[in-house]
Formats: structure tokens, sequence, C-alpha cells
């Protein structure tokens, strides 16, 4: 069946180029915190979200000619909820490459497509098709299989960060879906500047000096430039022109590629169970995709 068929977008090639590209900055995510010399979570990301808020802030002027503050506060409450959800999937992410390896934390992120469903339908009432329901219970057995052998303590809260993590995203999701937002960069500035003072407190009220080495600092606001904030203006405007089904396909590479990374260059490497667990749950999403979803995800900025 064609796409024009389905009423998708026309495939574009540069929209995909720049889809995929997203896809790669992203995946550097666990390459980044593993480069971290002795910035905790809270310390990264109070550097990381006043860059990436500084960005967002010059791309929205430039490409609305509007205040992105202005078009922050027309997000309403859920813009609000949405950026706050963005700030627990951030701390999560950061926390669990930190505690547990970055396949396995990498691998459980994905699975925020498929509890946006469920999110979808107890909060929006969206239905769900039966396809999805066989592609959640597929993925959770692979999650089961994925954390069935991490049983120690610092392991355990990495996974279940992980998961809260992805549970931010699906969040993220339902809000900008319940708030019928055109576009999630004014959501996304928003993140940025609730991160900075909800971070800095937490590190002032537990006695984290905002001053780290030189070195993290630097990759911290690189982070939040090229990591983050870059890999969201090329999907921004990439995915207006890609179809569901290959964002969905096209969202697995930063999975994929951010084990890779850090296996490249510093030798990390998953467990049997890692590997099995995570290609079922990529299969679950790769198979739901390829059944017929429709919707376009948002990313799973970490």
């Amino acid at each position: 069946m064609t796409h024009t068929a389905l009423n998708l977008p026309q495939r574009d090639l540069r929209g995909i180029v720049m889809v995929f590209c997203a896809g790669v900055l992203w995946s550097t995510v666990g390459l980044g915190i593993r480069l971290m010399e002795d910035a905790l979570v809270w310390q990264i990301l109070f550097y990381r979200s006043v860059s990436l808020s500084l960005l967002l802030y010059v791309v929205i002027r430039l490409r609305s000619g509007r205040s992105p503050f202005a078009l922050a506060r027309a997000t309403g409450l859920p813009g609000v909820i949405a950026g706050l959800s963005l700030v627990g999937a951030y701390t999560g992410g950061i926390y669990a490459v930190q505690t547990t390896s970055v396949a396995n934390a990498m691998l459980l992120f994905a699975s925020a497509p498929l509890l946006a469903a469920v999110l979808g339908r107890v909060i929006l009432s969206e239905s769900v098709r039966p396809q999805t329901w066989v592609a959640i219970a597929v993925a959770c057995a692979g999650i089961v299989v994925m954390v069935w052998d991490k049983t120690g303590d610092s392991a355990l809260r990495g996974n279940l960060a992980a998961l809260g993590s992805a549970t931010g995203f699906a969040v993220f999701t339902v809000a900008l879906r319940w708030g019928r937002a055109g576009e999630m960069m004014p959501a996304v500035f928003l993140s940025g500047l609730f991160a900075v003072p909800i971070m800095g407190a937490i590190c002032l009220g537990s006695g984290l000096s905002l001053v780290v080495s030189p070195h993290d600092t630097a990759l911290s606001l690189g982070m939040g430039v090229f990591q983050v904030g870059a890999g969201l203006i090329l999907y921004t405007i990439g995915s207006k022109t890609v179809p569901a089904v290959e964002l969905t396909l096209l969202s697995l590479a930063e999975v994929v590629l951010g084990p890779l990374w850090v296996w490249l260059a510093l030798g990390e490497t998953a467990t049997a169970n890692t590997l099995l667990g995570g290609a079922v749950l990529l299969g679950a999403i790769a198979g739901n995709a390829l059944s017929g979803a429709r919707r376009k995800p948002p990313p799973p900025i970490v």
C-alpha cells in the first residue's frame, strides 16, 4: 500500500537523513555520561539545561519570529506537564546510564512509545490497536529477560530509573497530544527553564557544588547543544515529511548505536540477557510500527 493511499506525508530523503542524524546525536548520551570525570546527574543536568535553553531560545526566535517565552506560555498546562515530565525523564536517563550498562539503559528507554500508547488509552481514551497490545506484551517479556540477571542494588536502581525515564518520555508524548501541540520545541524549551532552577536547588540542598571541573562543564554544555538541542532541531524539521512508521523505525537507530559507541570507545559490553531481551523489545517496537502505526512519536531526549 502506498504512502499516498495512507494519506501520509510524501517521502523526502532529506527528512529521512535529518531524522536519522538526530538519532545518531541522541545515541551519544551514554558515551557523554561515561566520559564525565566527577559530575553527578544533578550537576550534569544543570549545565546541559543551560546550554539547551539558550540554543532553543535562539532557534525558536529565528524560526517563528516570536518570543520563545510567549510560545512556551501558550502551551498552557499541557506544556507545563510535558516540560516537567522531560525533566524527570532526563534525570532518570542520566542516573540509569551512571548505574547500569548503556545497552541496558538505552534499550529500556525504547519502551517509551508503547508506554505512551497505554497512557494515551488511560488518560485520553485513545484507541489502541490489537497489534499494539500484542507488541506491549512481547515488549514486557523482553524487559523481564533483560533485567533477569541484574540482581544487584545498583543495577536494579538503574533499571528502574531507565523505565522511569521511558515513562517520563511517554507522559511528554501524551501531554503534547492532549495540548494538540504542533511542535515540541516550546515544551522542550520549557523543560530547560524548569530544569535549571530545579537542579540548582537540588545541588545546593544536598551540599553539591555548582562548580565542576572544566572538563565536565564543557562536556555537559556540549551535550545540551549537540546531543539534545541539535538532535531536536533536526528531528523537528525532518519529521514533517517522514511517515510515522519510518519515524518509529529510524528512532531505533538511537538505541542500537548508543551501546555501539561505548563499546568502540570504552570497551563496554552487554550481557547475553540484555542482548536477547533487547532484541525481543526492539522486535516488538518494529513489529508494531510495521503493522500500521500512524502517529509521529517524539524523540527519547536524555
